[in-house]
């Protein structure tokens, strides 16, 4: 049923993708407004990619990034698990009335992640812990939960406990997430036994006569059998299921399980007595759909007729009839819903990002870059989780409807128009860091900036102002990620899978967790296999040259991290990935640790090498992370000076292609892996796109609505590969900012005047806080004392606020 949907568009397709409206605002009469990201105000929202929440059902806010949803054995308590980047919480729900009655926080570095389960008598809840490594343990009683004594879970490592599953009360089965194995708690004794099992596992169930136990490998494509005879786990079989396993359900008989695969879009079906995949139930939204609609909640409902399905990707629930074996119909959702749970006449979802984010430069908020005074104002923490409460069962009409209005949302049914190209063989993929378009373009004077959010002018982002204004001004664009650890993920595979996303949360916040990005480990590669992940892949596969400048490069070691032996091969080993220490140019900052050459010095060097012999490459990567800056930090440049120095890098490359016989075909193409910065009144997620070429010298303002898989459509289109994902191919490439004359007129960088070795001192009041903080992780811990520590250096701590102009944020 669900096939015949029909698919997405190729460049220069309908630029019209979404309905512009008129929005009540001193505008002119003749003024129209693009559809922006962020919640709409009716309850529905527009997502950074593009698509359309319309939230079925009843919606009761919860917290931050909830996780996974928990029913009690008599159906009258609802756990909800908030394993957010912000105050991390957990939940009791009434089911009857679908509201909150009960929150306990854990402020970091108290942890909480993914993990519910309840004793078999309802009289005792359990959460896991996740960096903690322990589980939370709570006495239930007329709806409400007191913690007590919490059970210790240790021995292989960093243990953070995951997925949760008892039989019996006595024996609760712990996914050891991080550490590769599976535990068994003793709840009387405490006693904990363990083995090792696949790759990052995260759930467990367990039989009802407890004596094994199922576990899926997120990192991996395996589902691990694990006895539990004598309450010692022991490892007896394994499955083969498809990639990236996560949620998984198993029936009230124990006869079949069913495990959601979150990078092939499939559910597999395993009969238990063989311990074999027996079926694989297809949930690609349309015929030929690349992956992307990343499954990662399930349920059966209580007559085990129907699977429920929660789709991160496609911001739905699938219905899927389990005796045709396909899915029937389906349930929008909220944005990014993560876990279902079924009763007899409720469906319950958790959508961790509710409504997106919108505005971050909220109403009496005295310093927009001081998530200190107001933490709903960080994009890593501001987004409120919701639950739908839906009622079932849904007849064929409702399914169907429910179908249609999902594809409706998520554009499945565009028609595929192909359009004229500019005459482009070269691309150069620039990516900066962490900037939202109005801290660098607010004060332009050219699209919907506000200049009282601008934090770098012209004296120090002197370039990146003068190439937005005489090429073209994006005012429309934004990140898919919300931070760097998603971010690098989207600008180069356009998608981000569940491990990352639920992970990154931690690392950021101190929760004792890796960070999920830039790395080797085949956990964090998204997309259908760890081999096919990227879009590097993607040109190696169609053979078109391409050279790496600091991709999955980490510091002055120039070890890949990350990268597949494609990338390896065709990566400058003396070119330095990300580390504030190192300058991108020879004439700004001396370094402050071990560094290489100046980053646009090794660019350049190569860069004539390739003019000399008339042989650059298709496709170049560059990265210049510099404009990330490191805060106050006593000694390292200051904010203004890291920009600067950044800014001239990309003056300079410009100005190199510009004047080398390349340019009349080439576009270079530059953004952020994100905007988590800073604050932006249209929408956190908006941030900086530049797109430099003879063909884009026209001085315009473009704002149709694109996003960081619309620029890699882009290139993509441009270079003759195929999409990655849905979402690269749903995008609309960024055709309008061509016109249909180039310019070859060269552009010659300027130096801005902030362009120096400026060091910080510590006069800041944040500044001994961020000096407590790593270098390299200022994105990743504090982010608060971080963006303070910045707007202080650069606009004084108190610096006035003009009134923001808000022109068509809705």
């Amino acid at each position: 049923m669900r096939h015949i949907l029909r698919g997405p568009r190729s460049l220069a397709a309908v630029l019209t993708m979404a309905a512009v409206v008129v929005i009540g605002v001193a505008v002119a009469a003749a003024e129209f407004a693009p559809v922006v990201a962020g919640p709409s105000g009716n309850g529905t929202a527009v997502t950074p990619v593009g698509y359309r929440v319309t939230p079925a059902g009843q919606q009761t806010n919860l917290g931050d990034l909830p996780l996974s949803l928990r029913l009690s054995p008599d159906g009258r308590t609802l756990l909800a698990s908030n394993d957010g980047q912000g105050t991390q919480s957990l939940q009791v729900i009434d089911p009857g009335t679908s509201q909150v009655v009960q929150t306990i926080s854990y402020p970091a570095p108290q942890s909480l992640f993914y993990g519910l389960a309840f004793s078999p008598d309802g009289g005792t809840a359990y959460a896991s812990g996740g960096g903690n490594e322990q589980i939370h343990v709570y006495r239930v009683s007329g709806g409400q939960l007191t913690e007590t004594a919490p059970l210790a879970v240790t021995g292989l490592g960093n243990m953070y406990p995951a997925g949760l599953d008892t039989a019996d009360g006595t024996h609760l089965v712990v996914a050891d997430h991080l550490a590769d194995s599976v535990s068994v708690v003793n709840t009387t004794t405490h006693a904990v036994a363990t083995t090792r099992v696949g790759h990052a596992p995260l759930s467990v169930v367990v039989t009802p006569d407890g004596g094994t136990a199922y576990v899926t490998n997120q990192g991996g494509n395996t589902v691990s059998v694990v006895s539990l005879a004598g309450g010692t786990p022991a490892v007896t079989g394994t499955i083969p299921v498809g990639t990236h396993p996560n949620a998984e359900v198993l029936d009230a008989a124990g006869h079949r399980l069913y495990v959601a695969n979150a990078e092939t879009d499939q559910v597999s079906v395993i009969d238990t007595a063989a311990n074999k995949v027996v079926g694989t139930i297809d949930l690609a939204p349309y015929r030929g759909a690349l992956v992307g609609t990343n499954p990662v909640g399930l349920a059966l409902s209580p007559d085990r007729s129907t699977l429920y399905v929660a789709n991160s990707g496609n911001n739905d629930v699938d219905v899927v009839d389990l005796a045709k074996g396909r899915v029937a119909g389906a349930v929008p959702t909220a944005w990014y819903p993560t876990s279902v749970v079924a009763t007899a006449d409720k469906l319950f979802v958790a959508n961790a990002k509710g409504l997106g984010a919108g505005p971050n430069d909220g109403p009496g908020y005295p310093n927009p870059y001081s998530t200190v005074q107001s933490p709903s104002q960080y994009v890593g923490s501001m987004m409120v989780g919701t639950l739908s409460t839906v009622p079932v069962p849904l007849n064929p009409g409702r399914l169907h409807q429910g179908l249609r209005q999902v594809a409706d949302n998520d554009g499945f049914k565009r028609p595929d128009t192909p359009g004229a190209q500019p005459p482009i063989t070269h691309v150069i993929y620039v990516v900066q860091e962490n900037r939202t378009f109005d801290q660098v373009f607010g004060s332009l004077g050219k699209g919907n900036g506000d200049p009282s959010l601008n934090l770098f002018g012209d004296e120090s982002a002197t370039n990146q102002r003068a190439l937005e204004s005489r090429f073209v001004t994006f005012d429309n664009f934004y990140a898919n990620a919300e931070v760097s650890a998603q971010g690098w993920n989207w600008s180069t595979a356009a998608n981000s899978n569940a491990y990352s996303e639920a992970l990154w949360p931690a690392n950021y916040s101190g929760r004792n967790a890796p960070y999920p990005s830039e790395s080797s480990d085949p956990a964090i590669t998204p997309n259908r296999t760890p081999q096919q992940s990227y879009i590097w892949d993607e040109l190696n596969a169609r053979g078109v040259s391409f050279r790496n400048y600091g991709f999955y490069v980490n510091g002055t070691s120039m070890d890949e991290v990350g990268t597949d032996p494609a990338l390896n091969a065709n990566t400058d080993h003396q070119y330095t990935g990300f580390d504030l220490n190192c300058p991108d140019n020879p004439d700004t900052f001396a370094p402050r640790g071990p560094c290489g050459t100046p980053r646009y010095t090794e660019w350049k060097k190569e860069f004539d090498s390739y003019v000399a012999q008339k042989n650059l490459p298709t496709v170049e990567f560059l990265r210049l992370p510099n404009d990330h800056t490191a805060g106050t930090k006593p000694g390292a440049p200051t904010p203004r000076a890291y920009v600067a120095d950044n800014d001239l890098a990309l003056g300079r490359v410009v100005d190199a292609v510009s004047h080398s016989p390349y340019w009349k075909n080439t576009a270079i193409f530059v953004t952020e892996d994100d905007a988590q910065n800073g604050p932006d009144h249209v929408d956190a997620h908006r941030t900086l796109a530049e797109l430099i070429s003879p063909y884009t010298q026209a001085g315009r303002v473009d704002s149709t609505f694109y996003s960081t898989a619309s620029m890699l459509r882009t290139v993509e289109d441009l270079v003759g590969v195929s999409p990655l994902t849905q979402f690269d191919a749903y995008s609309t490439p960024m055709t309008a900012a061509f016109t249909g004359k180039g310019s070859t007129a060269a552009y010659t960088a300027l130096r801005p005047a902030d362009a120096g070795d400026i060091p910080n001192t510590a006069a800041s009041p944040m500044a001994a806080q961020s000096a407590a903080q790593p270098l390299q992780q200022e994105d990743q811990i504090n982010m608060a004392t971080f963006n303070q520590a910045v707007w202080e250096s650069v606009k004084g701590a108190n610096s006035p606020m003009p009134a923001p102009v808000h022109r068509f944020a809705g």
